[in-house]
């Protein structure tokens, strides 16, 4: 094992060393202190993989770190899951453009957690043991349930994984002078590491350094930020309104969602989302009991608030110092290098110099690899344990999940590597959308009703999940973004960029009609098992073995 670790290292770090030689004017100067900052994480996180990967023997620990995990862990680990490259570089990109609008996107982001903290962290970790079809399918058809659930988890892993492989290609491309096949190849070869050997053991420590590294990053950003205006943020919102051309208006609603149904559903996706992210989901299974998955989702909450309020202030920031005469260096052609994304990094340049500049890029790297591993671990799981165990062979051991499992991961990197160099030059924006869009129209309304509604039959869960799956992607295609922005049409035929109002109401409907015109006796003795199944979600008992029936 060690070989092949030893083998895959040095091919990742040969692909860094041929994106130099092939370095391209149009890129930016070879950054010396990023370089050796990255170097030093990648080698960090080898030396945990490797560790990881000898305490990891049972499907236990390879799904959930056999559950040794502690709340606090959890909750720092939660929030290195979530706090992806597209909220620190995209959000802080849109407040620098937009201003007031683009913090609609954390409060969406954040808005999620309370209905996971009260709703659902308790009842997920009692009725659970390796992913969150385990509760859809606790008194349902293993079979229908086990295989909607899987295809709404590969969905969504997969949208969210081409959007972080894309991400990542171009942040490295910009950041390292890296060519974007390498990078992407790069990012590929990492997770299939982490994942393969280290299981949620590795995953879970790689998020825990990443989620330090970043508050540790963003926080001396925004110390660094208000230091200039006396620690008043009135003050860095005053001048932010001096230096951006649209001047008072960024301070107002209206200037990135124009209409309320927009808004209002663009909210509901970023919030029943969350709630519906099997990478996410999945994390409440590595604590030990249901006390400490409601702890993990407190500190979770406190540390992903805190870092969008600091996110707020760096977009702030930006606007304040990049349209200054320092930040002119930073602009060609009258456009942000590296686009409104690069805000956060520019802005990094200017309030630390080159060695904070390469500590947050390192920082930017290791965001990407904690993200795209959860992603990969979620996708695996769902084929080895929910399909493969649960449907294909229901007599496997563990050996043979384990072994299914890593084969995913590598598949599923491969494939992410492919996926990610496929769309470079394509509008990736609407893939996260879609992706939360999924989760909270095919995911959330099974998860959230099989817990709570007596009345959920298979037959329900099944037709109304895809009606849901379905609806959502539909309404992306032919909606303003694909439709219009990738297709090439002049009108879009659904006029909403965001489609979760619609798609969610849609699945809610049709769950609840399929499930109460069942009158078969499968669906009377589900809804008899649903005693059973609220006794367990309240008290925990035998929460630690496998669900029972």
């Amino acid at each position: 094992m060690s070989r092949i670790l030893l083998i895959l290292t040095i091919f990742a770090v040969s692909l860094f060393a041929a994106g130099d030689a092939n370095f391209e004017a149009t890129k930016r100067e070879l950054n010396v202190p990023a370089i050796i900052m990255f170097f030093i994480f990648v080698a960090g996180t080898l030396v945990i993989t490797y560790w990881a990967a000898k305490k990891t023997k049972s499907a236990s620990d390879f799904y959930t770190a056999g559950g040794g995990i502690s709340g606090f862990q959890n909750g720092m680990a939660i929030a290195g899951d979530y706090m992806s490259a597209a909220s620190f570089l995209g959000i802080s990109g849109l407040v620098y453009l937009s201003g007031y609008d683009g913090l609609i996107y954390a409060v969406g982001f954040l808005v999620g957690w309370p209905v996971i903290l009260f709703l659902m962290a308790e009842k997920l970790r009692n009725l659970g043991k390796f992913t969150f079809a385990d509760i859809a399918a606790y008194r349902l058809g293993q079979k229908e349930i086990r295989t909607l659930a899987a295809f709404g988890s590969l969905s969504v892993v997969t949208l969210y994984l081409i959007a972080q492989m894309v991400g990542s290609g171009k942040l490295i491309q910009v950041l390292f002078g890296l060519d974007y096949e390498y990078a992407v190849i790069l990012v590929g070869v990492m997770m299939i590491i982490y994942v393969t050997f280290g299981g949620m053991l590795a995953t879970t420590w790689v998020q825990i350094i990443k989620a330090i590294l970043l508050l540790s990053g963003v926080s001396f950003m925004g110390f660094m930020v208000l230091s200039h205006f006396g620690f008043s943020f009135e003050a860095l919102a005053t001048k932010a309104v001096e230096s951006h051309s649209k001047g008072q208006a960024i301070m107002a609603p209206g200037g990135f969602i124009s209409d309320p149904i927009s808004a209002i559903s663009l909210g509901l996706a970023l919030m029943l989302g969350t709630a519906g992210l099997p990478h996410v989901l999945m994390r409440f299974f590595t604590v030990g009991n249901a006390k400490e998955a409601r702890k993990s989702v407190v500190y979770a909450t406190g540390f992903i608030g805190y870092f969008y309020l600091v996110i707020a202030v760096i977009g702030l920031g930006a606007i304040v110092f990049l349209n200054s005469d320092a930040g002119a260096q930073y602009f060609v052609d009258g456009k942000l290098f590296g686009g409104n994304n690069m805000a956060a990094i520019h802005l990094s340049h200017v309030v630390g110099g080159n060695v904070f500049l390469g500590f947050i890029s390192a920082v930017a790297f290791a965001t990407i690899l904690a993200v795209v591993s959860g992603l990969t671990l979620a996708g695996a799981s769902a084929i080895s344990h929910d399909i493969y165990a649960s449907v294909i062979n229901t007599n496997a051991t563990e050996e043979q999940e384990i072994r299914i499992s890593k084969i995913s991961v590598i598949v599923i990197g491969i494939v992410g590597v492919i996926l990610g160099i496929a769309f470079e030059q394509q509008n990736i924006a609407f893939m996260v959308g879609l992706a939360f869009a999924i989760a909270a129209s095919a995911n959330f309304p099974i998860l959230f009703l099989s817990i709570y509604w007596r009345k959920l039959t298979t037959r329900g869960a099944v037709i109304g999940g895809f009606i849901g799956l379905l609806t959502a992607v539909i309404l992306v295609i032919i909606g303003p973004i694909v439709w219009v922005q990738v297709l090439g049409n002049e009108e879009a035929i659904f006029p909403y960029k965001h489609p979760a109002l619609f798609s969610v109401t849609t699945a809610f409907i049709a769950i609840w009609f399929f499930s109460i015109t069942d009158n078969s006796q499968r669906a009377k003795d589900e809804q008899k098992a649903f005693e059973a199944q609220s006794i367990r979600a309240e008290t925990g008992i035998g929460a630690s073995g496998a669900v029972d029936h």
